[in-house]
């Protein structure tokens, strides 16, 4: 990598984890970052210099990244804060005036670049924009996937494809633009009700989409898309051109051409014709996609409750399995997997399961591996966050129980993030209220004990779809998340916790939909997550009666969903579990 780096008169070079589609999890052929690194993190950034070669991420990756790079050439740089490219403050402290640092034009987006420029500019640095940089080192390098694509059909999603082209359309002539690049995967999937296997977890594929007012053209690997399929979307109107031409039809485009900086990369910009009117605004599809229609909504009550009875059987299992011998995290990672298999529309997991028992519990994206993962007994704290992908929606649940009597700072701990949790699950706030005003009901009661955590409080979901799905959500700061607006039909994920490093973890999570407040002109959240909450780590003194009854009442539709579906001696286990306190 150094030697490229010479030969290229680059002195730093960055190396994202990022694909050309700006994707939160790309597919195994862009995760240079993972490849070089060795962390397995879903976000950070490698720097390379001659001298020094680091990995920035933000504090849900500590532990993590100090454990996977242990051994290794690569420092661990800790980012105090989460959005800001920290590895560029350190290029403009340790590099000398004057100097070069390179990127790959794919895995920039435009926003980044423009960011870059300006920060590195302070010092005279330069930034150079260079092609696949990797693909010289990178031996045995992993291919674009290339699996099929395959309708999601409308009894799921309740809109055909033409309708949605035909909406997004319409904003563009409101906008006074001719033509609509769209790069970002999940968009593409909802927008032409397609969905696919390249990624893993989220159901997605490789491609992009340009719209004008005549057609649509997906750019895909055509092998990629079944004749029969590709005889229906020629009859809505979707034009098939092959992935690697996109840059050179682009080339050709003479007319007003609607981008969006903050997902568009360098590198397809760059190759926008002289004679096109570049528009830099929104993604269009990205805020109607946020919006559940009633369809998706109706399904999505009935997914989370196929998604609790799996989570009865999995959660069942390992109490009875505990009092006869113990399980490894990996194992039960497992399980948790195989209970939601056996229900209808499965796909497949929404995220890799984080079991983390005792202090694994405090790394917050924790994975457990086969041959590292802790062994569960019965004693301590375990956190579960765990999520399916159906075809009939996506799911996100996280539950935290103890396995024996806990010590009082857990349970102080444990009940100050509920209250949190109930916080913001019981909000009435008015219409053009951010994600950021929300956030601190959460972090309200931890805060009152100078406590918090690390992350956001919740991210929008989609609808089998991406398990991270922007731009709504509950964070601090001024984020994307925190300074989108919430609107009736956006689905949400409502996770407070609190970690101790080495000692525990602890987030209880429900998804929420956003609906209409009795109250005219103010909104409200329905939780469509049902499974109980662990009552044993309660410390009751810390509730209002309120919160007392919120939870009770959370446990009565609980059991009042799932009961009538279960069987001893799962509903006798349901019943205790939902016991009013």
């Amino acid at each position: 990598m150094r030697a490229e780096m010479t030969n290229s008169g680059i002195d730093a070079y960055i190396i994202p984890l990022s694909d050309p589609h700006n994707s939160e999890y790309p597919a195994t052929h862009w995760k240079g970052m993972e490849w070089i690194s060795g962390f397995t993190g879903s976000a950070g950034t490698i720097m390379v210099t001659q001298g020094h070669a680091g990995l920035w991420t933000d504090s849900r990756y500590f532990i993590q990244g100090e454990q996977e790079l242990e051994g290794t050439p690569i420092t661990l740089h800790k980012m105090k804060v989460q959005a800001h490219p920290g590895y560029i403050d350190w290029c403009l402290s340790e590099l000398p005036r004057g100097s070069t640092v390179g990127a790959d034009g794919a895995m920039l987006s435009l926003s980044q670049k423009d960011k870059f420029i300006a920060l590195l500019a302070k010092k005279d640095i330069k930034l150079k924009i260079t092609d696949d940089f990797l693909n010289s080192v990178w031996e045995e390098r992993p291919p674009i996937p290339v699996a099929e694509v395959f309708n999601h059909p409308i009894s799921y999603n309740g809109e055909d494809r033409k309708s949605k082209i035909s909406r997004v359309r319409a904003e563009m002539i409101d906008l006074e633009v001719d033509g609509h690049l769209i790069t970002t995967l999940d968009d593409i999937a909802w927008l032409l009700n397609l969905r696919g296997r390249d990624v893993a977890c989220n159901p997605v594929f490789v491609a992009y989409c340009l719209i004008d007012q005549e057609k649509t053209t997906l750019y895909i690997n055509e092998s990629k898309v079944p004749t029969a399929l590709r005889v229906e979307l020629a009859a809505d109107g979707i034009h098939l051109s092959d992935y690697s031409s996109i840059a050179s039809e682009l080339a050709q485009v003479d007319y007003n051409l609607l981008v969006h900086r903050a997902t568009l990369n360098v590198a397809l910009h760059d190759a926008i014709g002289d004679e096109a009117t570049i528009i830099y605004d929104k993604l269009i599809s990205r805020h109607m996609k946020a919006i559940k229609n009633a369809t998706e909504i109706g399904h999505l009550r009935n997914v989370h409750l196929k998604d609790g009875l799996a989570l009865t059987q999995a959660f069942y299992w390992l109490e009875e399995t505990l009092k006869e011998r113990t399980v490894t995290e990996y194992e039960y990672a497992a399980k948790l997997a195989e209970c939601r298999g056996e229900q209808d529309g499965y796909f497949g997991e929404s995220f890799s399961a984080i079991v983390g028992y005792k202090g694994n519990g405090a790394i917050i994206h924790y994975r457990p591996e086969k041959e590292k993962s802790a062994t569960i007994s019965n004693e301590g704290i375990l956190l579960v966050d765990s999520g399916g992908q159906y075809t009939d929606g996506t799911t996100d649940i996280t539950r935290t129980i103890t396995l024996s009597a806990a010590p009082h700072h857990q349970k102080m701990a444990y009940t100050r993030v509920l209250k949190g949790h109930i916080g913001l699950a019981t909000a009435i706030f008015p219409e053009g209220t951010r994600g950021g005003q929300l956030d601190t009901l959460a972090r309200k009661s931890l805060w009152d004990a100078g406590m918090n955590f690390g992350h956001g409080t919740g991210h929008g979901v989609g609808f089998f779809l991406n398990v991270h799905e922007p731009p709504q959500g509950f964070a601090p700061g001024l984020s994307g998340r925190a300074a989108t607006i919430q609107k009736a039909g956006m689905f949400t994920s409502n996770e407070p916790g609190h970690y101790v490093a080495d000692d525990y973890g602890i987030r209880i999570e429900n998804l929420i939909l956003t609906v209409k407040s009795e109250h005219e002109g103010f909104l409200e959240f329905e939780t469509i997550t049902y499974f109980p909450i662990d009552t044993q780590l309660l410390e009751f003194s810390l509730l209002t009666k309120k919160e007392v009854d919120w939870l009770n009442n959370y446990h009565r539709l609980v059991w009042e969903k799932l009961s009538p579906h279960l069987e001893s001696p799962h509903k006798e286990w349901m019943k205790e579990k939902c016991k009013q306190v």
